[in-house]
Formats: C-alpha cells, structure tokens, sequence
C-alpha cells in the first residue's frame, strides 16, 4: 500500500528543503518546526482524530477536548528539533531521495496489488499527480483520493485504513481471496457513519417501513416475522438503482443484529467502475456492509456459514427497468436459487418494496439512450468490457438484457419506501424437489407470486398512510418523534 508516495521525492518541497537545511545554521534549527508549521496536515483534522468518545460526548465536552488536543499538538511540534537533529534530518532526507529513484527504476517489474491513498491538500508532496502517474505504472492498482485531507492522511480524522480496506477488498486472510472467509462485520463507528452521516438524509427522505408476515399469516410492523436463525434467502424485488438495499441492510443490523449479504453483480468489484482518482464510493460501501459478488459458489458457502443472504433475481434488468415498468419482475424461467436453498435447508424469504414512483420520475430510459448514436457507441463500448451473469445462448427474453448505463430521471417531492416480508417458506424436507424438474419450477412460481402479492399489497395500503408524504413527516417528527417512530398505516 502507498500512502502519499515518497516516489514523488524529485518533485516535490522536500527536494527545496534539501540544500536549505545543509545552508542552516545549527543555532537556528530549533526555529524549523515553526517555519513549517502544520505544512504536514491539518492539525484541527488530527486533534479530532486522537479525541475520544465523540458519539457520546455532549458537544461542549468535545470543544474542551478538542482545544486540549490542539495545545499538545502544539507542543509537540515545539520538539520536533530535538528528536531529529540537523544532520539526522539532512541523512534521512537524502535516504528518502535514493530509495524514491531505485523505487521509480523498478516500478516496471512489480505486479503485487497496489493500493495508493492519495491527499488533496498535501503541501509536502504532490500525491495527487503522483497517484496518477503510478496507477498507469503499475498495473495491479487501486487508487482512493481524499480531496480535502492533508500530507498526514493517515493522522486525520475521517480517515480509517481497516474501512478503506475492507472498501476496495483488500484484506484477506489467506494468499487466496475469498469474498465470504475475508468479510469482517462493519464497526459501530461505520454503521453510524454510513447510516447516520452518509446516507442519514435520504433515510429522512423515504422514511422507511417495513413490515413482515409472522407463522400464523398475520402481518406485523417490524422484523418479527423474519426467522431469528439461518441460513435465510431474502428474495425481492430490486427498484431502480438498487436504491431500497440501503434500508434493508441498515434496518437488519439496528433491529435483529444480523448481517444481510447482497449478492451483487460482478461488475460492481470490477475496476471498470473506477475512475482515475476514486474516492471512497457507494460501491466500497457495499463492499463493507457485505456485499459478494454472485456465483453459485459464493451463494453455497453463505448459505453453508448460515447467513442471511439478500437475492435479486431480476437482477440489473430489474434495477435498470425501462419507464412504465416500475414493479414489473423480470426474473429468469429457470428456477436458479430453488435447489441451492433446499440443498442447505434455507428458508425463503419473498418481500416486495414500493416508493421509487413517489421518489423520482423516468425520462431517460435505455431505449431512449440507445436512439441516440453518439450515446449507443458508448453504452455498448462500456458494456462490452462488463462481466455477465446469465451469459450464454440458453438465456433468451428482457433478463438477457443486462447493460448497464445511467438513466434520466428528476426527484420528486419524497414519498415513502414500504417493505413486506412475506411468511417465511420451509425448505426443509422438500428434497424430492431436487429431482422434479416441474415440482421445482412450481414452488418458484409461488415464491414469484408471493413477491407480487407482497407489491400489490402494498401499492393499496399505502394510500391509507397519512404520513406517505415528506411535508406531513417532518411536521410529525418536528412536534413528536425522530424519523424511526412516524406512524403508518395498519398492516
């Protein structure tokens, strides 16, 4: 992993500094420290850093201890001359500048992955020029730009190595990746940040609800119905974008403390989502809060550890639907997931989700694109580099049409997302269906049908919700209760 690459060595301030500091006189070293003052990063970024108790400090707590930090911040820059002596200084200055010229003769030859941190504001050396040149030179890369951060990325707060490395897949226990063995449960700081921070405004926005069916068939508000043990198959209905998979994930982990896995595509952890200097993006989050890419192997060892697994069968064709398709499912005609789930013994899980009409309106669909030529090439172009699931001659119909691209859509003023987890299915004791072909094929369709069921459920009692519209919450939550607590319709 490089961290603002001291490859950059040549081009840099420290080159300057070099015959500067041999010129200086001795007496006057101790003044060092104050003419480069917090050149190496912002000092307000590291105090935050070093402070603790953030989430549970009362806001004037935290200035006390912030201002604290920064005195001995202070400080310790004061003493910066004593621990490196001028010439301790000049020998690890010019040890810098030979290892940075045998690292640069040798960039050529090193294929290992790559991952290079890269700050915005580092005064010191030009991390972001040299984070480009070394993504083209080396091959194996990876590159996560933090545009507002300083020299000492790494000593700033905001910044934590283990999130960005669970976010680009680079921690792994073993020589071999394994996406199920090498996931690590997020943190409580990466909960608060994604949920409350990231994404805490859109939560606002859909004000989420859910609802599931208990063993008797009644329907209750929460996640009661959702069986307490797994292996669980959570399979739905995906609305455009994907954009539900957020409420789902976080309303799993704050309610019943289990870790729902997305199986995503492939495409999604390939580099060909990666621009030239990638910030951390919605895609390192997925990655974080479990998501693994689809193959049937993936799904047989999740299912094997017992987990709880979130599947889309309508995949990016259902994600990507065209304008007036919105709760159409595109599932395939083959029963793909039947036989794994009642190989392991997995309960099924169908739901459906609504809102995405009361959120934004379509304009620009895929066959709007492909009517422009300019854009068709790209569109195609893009798509020819995609990884696919599903490939192949037997897959005929609307879900052989996986192309990615971005649609044209305008918000609207928010609705509300609504989910209804239906009654669980037993797998177990069903084995006969692993040789019956139509028996298979039967119970899909009534997973299917139950999806459905669940949508159109749904599409009816919302307009029974007085609070389906962003003015009434915000007018309930002013006068009563936080975004969790707003009433809705009864089940």
């Amino acid at each position: 992993m490089h961290s603002v690459a001291a490859t950059s060595f040549n081009k840099s301030q420290l080159q300057l500094l070099l015959p500067f500091l041999e010129a200086f006189p001795e007496e006057l070293h101790r003044t060092l420290p104050h003419l480069l003052g917090f050149t190496l990063g912002d000092p307000i970024k590291m105090a935050k850093l070093i402070s603790t108790n953030k989430l549970l400090s009362s806001p004037s707590k935290q200035l006390k201890q912030l201002i604290h930090v920064l005195s001995v911040l202070i400080t310790g820059v004061s003493s910066f001359s004593d621990i490196f002596q001028k010439q301790t200084l000049i020998w690890k200055l010019k040890l810098l500048k030979s290892a940075a010229a045998y690292s640069n003769s040798r960039l050529h030859a090193f294929n290992a992955e790559v991952l290079i941190l890269a700050s915005g504001n580092d005064s010191i050396l030009p991390s972001r020029f040299e984070a480009l040149r070394l993504s083209d030179s080396l091959k194996n890369s990876l590159v996560r730009f933090f545009k507002n951060n300083g020299h000492t990325l790494l000593l700033e707060d905001g910044i934590n190595l283990l999130t960005i490395l669970k976010g680009t897949f680079k921690y792994r226990r073993s020589k071999q990746r394994d996406y199920v063995k090498d996931f690590l449960p997020p943190s409580s700081s990466e909960v608060h940040d994604a949920f409350d921070h990231k994404l805490g405004l859109f939560r606002v926005a859909i004000s989420p609800v859910m609802f599931s069916t208990l063993s008797d068939g009644k329907i209750v508000r929460g996640l009661k119905g959702i069986p307490d043990q797994g292996p669980v198959l959570l399979v739905g209905y995906h609305m455009l974008l994907g954009s539900e998979v957020g409420a789902i994930v976080e309303e799993f982990l704050k309610e019943k403390n289990i870790m729902v896995h997305g199986i995503a595509h492939p495409e999604v952890f390939s580099k060909n989502m990666e621009e030239t200097l990638q910030p951390m993006s919605g895609f390192d989050y997925f990655k974080i809060f479990g998501a693994i890419p689809v193959s049937a192997s993936n799904l047989c060892k999740l299912l094997s550890k017992k987990s709880y697994v979130l599947l889309y069968p309508g995949g990016v064709r259902e994600a990507l639907h065209r304008k007036g398709e919105q709760y159409k499912l595109f599932w395939p005609k083959e029963p793909e997931f039947v036989r794994m789930a009642i190989k392991y013994g997995a309960r099924i899980v169908p739901f459906g989700v609504v809102g995405e009409d009361d959120l934004v309106e379509l304009f620009l669909d895929y066959n709007d694109l492909m009517n422009v030529p300019h854009v068709k090439e790209q569109i195609k172009l893009r798509n020819e580099k995609a990884a696919r699931v599903r490939a192949g001659a037997e897959v005929k119909g609307e879900i052989s049409n996986q192309d990615f691209f971005i649609p044209g859509f305008f918000p609207k003023l928010p609705g509300r997302f609504y989910f209804l987890f239906g009654k669980p299915m037993e797998t177990k004791g069903k084995e006969e269906i692993l040789k019956n072909k139509d028996m298979a094929m039967e119970f899909y369709l009534e997973i299917k049908a139950e999806v459905e069921r669940n949508i159109a459920y749904l599409m009816k009692k919302r307009e029974e919700d007085p609070y389906r519209f962003l003015f009434d919450r915000l007018l309930y939550r002013a006068i009563s209760a936080p975004v969790n607590q707003v009433p809705t319709f009864e089940p």
